[in-house]
């Protein structure tokens, strides 16, 4: 959905394919098991390859078999959301975007919801028959404002930090390289990304915090040592802070897999309310086709 999206409205974006590589023997079954399971959830021309065919596709990389998915690519996500906005306004009568605004309340009413906000230090409020919360990292606070218990829910989230780092000099891959990842499962490993003006950044890791900010906070060495792992001519000095993201998990530390939620809230009688929930990657890639599961919902409230 998302290729056919950046076609038909001439948003950037390149289809390099990509890698997850075994480092060593230990690895090959991890990769296996990413591929049956990529396979049967629907996930395109996956195949295993050995390391001859890793040298052909990425002479630089160090690996004895990886999973090939030629589909993977990568996109200008800026120009993305500048699309989604000006359909959304295109599609509305007033302006969908709303700048320097908090939700501060949301209350259930007999007839739908009212939403209080404070936007640019005054208050205002709306009433809505449907609420739709994608509120991102404040998501579980918005549930909670209604009076959904977030933790019997299993709404709270957990805040893990993500940081990359940029490498100067000539790029050494073409496609995006990943290794097996972690298995405790909070990030898919310190990974090889190049974006569409060539350069190739590292990242990200993972680390919980519980503050909001957005400084480089890794140490280099952490980001060499992986990155040695599977491009071993790549130099420490030439890797430099980029840049740093949050994103909000449902498991916290030490806690198993849970995947994000997108849920029509009825049953637990808040009809109307729309939840989405936890959503990390890959969130933005997966946008167009949440769209359209969170337009179902609605046309089906609207029934």
């Amino acid at each position: 959905m998302l290729y056919k999206i950046c076609e038909e409205n001439r948003i950037g974006y390149r289809r390099l394919g990509k890698i997850i590589v075994a480092t060593d023997d230990s690895s090959i079954r991890g990769i296996e098991h990413l591929a049956r399971q990529g396979l049967e959830n629907g996930a395109k021309d996956l195949e295993l390859i050995d390391e001859e065919e890793i040298q052909r596709l990425e002479p630089e990389v160090k690996a004895v078999a990886a999973v090939y998915s030629p589909w993977t690519g990568i996109i200008d996500s800026h120009g993305l959301m500048d699309y989604f906005y000006r359909k959304a306004r295109r599609q509305s009568s007033v302006d969908p975007l709303i700048l320097d605004t908090e939700v501060v309340s949301l209350s259930k009413k007999s007839s739908g919801y009212l939403v209080e906000m404070l936007s640019g230090g005054e208050r205002l409020s709306i009433e809505a028959n449907i609420v739709i919360n994608s509120a991102g990292l404040y998501a579980d606070k918005i549930a909670e404002m209604v009076g959904i218990d977030i933790d019997r829910a299993r709404y709270r989230q957990h805040w893990c930090k993500g940081d990359y780092f940029s490498l100067s000099g000539k790029p050494p891959v073409k496609m995006l390289v990943y290794p097996e990842p972690p298995k405790d499962g909070t990030s898919l490993g310190i990974h090889a990304t190049p974006d569409l003006a060539g350069r190739v950044r590292f990242g990200p890791n993972a680390y919980y915090v519980k503050e909001e900010n957005y400084n480089i906070e890794s140490d280099v060495e952490e980001f060499y040592r992986d990155v040695q792992k599977y491009l071993p001519r790549v130099r420490r000095v030439d890797l430099h802070p980029d840049t740093s993201g949050i994103r909000a998990k449902l498991q916290g530390p030490g806690e198993g897999f849970m995947d994000y939620v997108i849920r029509h809230e009825e049953d637990k009688g808040f009809p109307g309310l729309i939840n989405l929930i936890g959503i990390e990657s890959p969130g933005l890639t997966a946008a167009p086709a949440i769209g359209v599961m969170v337009r179902e919902m609605v046309e089906e409230i609207l029934k």
